[in-house]
């Protein structure tokens, strides 16, 4: 039986990566995004009725839930910390931390109930070590990590686990493209974030529960 992977955020190019990299596994993909773009799910994930009711749908309609891949995110910055916009923080709590625990507090139960299931989010290293221009982004960055872990916590001791990827940066293709001369040194490329998010099954679940794993070491 194939596994049921939802990917919430798939519309950016690190969600179309995963859910190409899930699909080609042959398993079942519930791409779930805030405009239902190229065949995704519309789903308002700052709405927490709306997310309740995605969860139902899936368990009426798969029974199960074995991963998911939570990849909403932006970014903020400022030049100094002075700068900061405590507009920008707003936003980054809503797509950051919002968003996430909105789809953590819905699904916990059937991620505690799978046979082997995965919750993954994608952080920065500015979690720990912002600087006086990204005050907003990191603390955001930290505050989703610290939520991300609770849920491990929660998990432990069933056959399901929360883990946290650790990047620079993430490049793409069309990046690439766009400045074919800049180096994107550090940058982790989203086909390799793909590659890493598919690879944590291939560990039990006690071994990478509660882990931040630094895609850039």
């Amino acid at each position: 039986m194939s596994r049921v992977i939802l990917v919430a955020g798939s519309g950016s190019p690190s969600g179309e990566a995963v859910v190409r990299r899930f699909t080609e596994l042959g398993d079942t993909v519930i791409a779930v995004n805030r405009t239902g773009a190229d065949g995704a799910q519309a789903v308002d994930l700052l709405d927490p009725a709306a997310v309740r009711d995605l969860t139902k749908r899936i368990e009426a309609e798969h029974g199960k839930v074995d991963g998911i891949v939570h990849l909403v995110g932006g970014w903020r910055g400022s030049k100094t910390f002075a700068e900061t916009s405590l507009a920008d923080w707003d936003l980054l709590h809503s797509l950051l931390i919002r968003t996430l625990q909105n789809v953590t507090l819905a699904f916990e139960p059937l991620l505690r109930a799978s046979d082997d299931g995965r919750f993954v989010i994608v952080s920065a290293k500015a979690a720990q070590r912002p600087t006086k221009g990204n005050a907003a982004y990191a603390a955001a960055k930290a505050a989703a990590e610290a939520w991300t872990l609770s849920l491990a916590d929660a998990l432990n001791g069933t056959a399901s686990a929360a883990v946290i990827l650790v990047v620079t940066a993430l490049v793409h293709d069309g990046m690439r493209a766009a400045d074919p001369d800049k180096a994107y040194t550090g940058f982790t490329d989203v086909n390799d974030l793909a590659g890493a998010v598919a690879g944590l099954w291939d560990q039990d679940a006690a071994a990478v529960n509660g882990r931040r794993i630094d895609l850039t070491a």
